[in-house]
């Protein structure tokens, strides 16, 4: 129960996004290198708070990081890191963001985390499996889907993925279930 009498339920964990990770120290005032995935690569910054979560799972939340993308690397400011040391010890630790934080994407666009875990069915109704991650390959985005057996299907619309129903938790393919 909470202050007003009124039940309380269990919050559902929220949905973090990897967004980046320390690659390493910069100079030595504390400034850390970032693999950025966002496009463009400096747009890691506006979306804060950050969750860092170190190599042993350990997560904490950040506040204030500034940066700016100078051409070689993406280079961060972040509060209480103040020399070299601290910025190498933050090698590998993981930048999420809750999903909550996220702009809505434009119509017809989808962030990947939102088509994992869909079922992929056939325009014939097979059931091909579940979205179990995306990849680029530069010519174009592709679903890895599990079911009887792991299949890659291109993410091209309209040619491939005729629709995309989160309501229903589906993504309809023009695919022969049998290739």
């Amino acid at each position: 129960m909470n202050d007003e009498g009124r039940p309380t339920y269990p919050r559902k964990p929220q949905r973090l996004i990897l967004l980046g990770r320390v690659t390493g120290a910069f100079g030595v005032r504390g400034d850390v290198k970032l693999e950025s995935w966002t496009e463009p690569r400096a747009q890691i910054f506006r979306y804060q708070p950050w969750i860092l979560r170190s190599a042993n799972g350990v997560e904490r939340e950040l506040r204030g990081a500034k940066g700016r993308d100078t051409g070689k690397h993406v280079v961060a400011t972040l509060p209480g890191c103040d020399d070299r040391d601290a910025a190498e010890a933050l090698r590998g630790t993981e930048i999420l963001v809750p999903r909550e934080a996220l702009p809505p994407p434009a119509p017809g666009e989808y962030y990947w985390v939102d088509l994992e875990g869909l079922r992929v069915v056939t325009l014939e109704g097979v059931d091909l499996g579940e979205v179990s991650h995306l990849l680029s390959t530069g010519a174009n985005d592709v679903m890895v889907v599990r079911g009887d057996r792991e299949r890659m299907l291109p993410f091209v619309q309209p040619d491939y993925v005729k629709s995309v129903d989160f309501e229903a938790g589906t993504i309809t393919v023009d695919w022969d279930p049998e290739f």
